[in-house]
């Protein structure tokens, strides 16, 4: 596929589609509308709709792609994602404070209800643990790729 031409319209770049490509690039719009109605729907997830939309984008439609990243409400984090900034201690500290609280209100909820299994008690501390193990691993000096 050649690089996008600027004065090329959207209806001609659609035309050099798969229908594959189609079916995807129209999965990773869905998952940007659902991530945008989980900003003001509580208990709908943001995140992970946003994860889905860029790989189907990433996938189908790199401009896409490009332009949900570099979005104004994202651009200030992209240098956490690709490691060439660290993550600042006091952002660390709030993130795994928010997380443990959430995991603690869950597992107390979880705790009160008669049905609930052990092992699902048990599944957020230990995503939280996880959690906080890559958010403490996160950081330090940036990373800068090598030179062959």
């Amino acid at each position: 596929m050649s690089p996008p031409n600027t004065s090329e319209t959207f209806l001609q770049r659609l035309r050099r589609f798969s229908p594959h490509r189609l079916l995807l690039a129209a999965a990773g719009v869905v998952c940007v509308g659902l991530a945008g109605l989980g900003v003001f729907v509580p208990g709908l997830p943001t995140t992970i709709f946003l994860i889905m939309a860029t790989y189907l984008f990433a996938r189908s439609c790199p401009w896409l792609e490009e332009r949900l990243i570099h979005n104004r409400l994202f651009s200030p984090f992209l240098g956490y994602l690709d490691g060439s900034t660290p993550m600042p201690m006091k952002a660390k500290l709030i993130t795994m404070c928010v997380m443990w609280a959430f995991v603690s209100v869950s597992v107390f909820l979880l705790g009160r209800g008669l049905e609930a299994q052990n092992w699902v008690i048990f599944m957020p501390p230990v995503a939280a643990v996880v959690g906080t193990w890559f958010i403490v691993r996160m950081g330090g000096a940036p990373t800068t790729p090598s030179s062959p």
